[in-house]
């Protein structure tokens, strides 16, 4: 297994992952599979461009294939670049059950800490999804309060756990 940041080049095969896991996981997602498949490559070429504030990892297997992605980015207002978020985290079903998902966390922490003054990382999951709260929990977030009906998915209401890690 590699982990490494995404960039221009991977915007075709970050693009059928992140579609991937908005069809098979569309409550897990504040986006949907029908506004990301309208993305031209160039808009998805241009959200992977990192910068030293944002980024995306992605996982690759044995055989190259990428398997799992999760996106950092800081605030960048005065009052809130203390704090940096993480978005869509996914590991395809061909990858779960390796450890992936706390790889991929553990490097996106491990590259977060080098953000000049920044002192905590934030995060949201669907509360019922214990496989991801536990894998969170392990790695030193905390919840911090809860969102009820934070996301409707086909007219089903989702809660989401609210959970931070402090870095300092």
């Amino acid at each position: 297994m590699k982990i490494r940041i995404l960039n221009e080049a991977d915007a075709q095969l970050y693009q059928e992952v992140r579609l991937s896991a908005l069809k098979i996981n569309p409550e897990a997602f504040g986006s949907t599979y029908e506004r990301e498949v309208k993305f031209s490559l160039e808009a998805v070429a241009e959200r992977l461009e990192p910068t030293k504030d944002k980024f995306v990892l992605g996982a690759f297997n044995y055989d190259d294939s990428l398997v799992g992605i999760v996106t950092f980015m800081r605030e960048n207002s005065l009052k809130t670049n203390h704090k940096g978020n993480v978005y869509g985290m996914y590991v395809a079903p061909e990858g779960r059950g390796q450890g992936l998902g706390k790889s991929l966390m553990m490097e996106l922490i491990s590259k977060a800490k080098n953000c000049d003054g920044l002192e905590q990382i934030n995060l949201t999951v669907v509360s019922e999804n214990s496989s991801a709260k536990r894998l969170y929990k392990s790695l030193g977030f905390e919840v911090y309060g809860v969102e009820r009906n934070a996301l409707k998915c086909n007219g089903q209401y989702f809660d989401e756990d609210l959970m931070v890690l402090n870095i300092l």
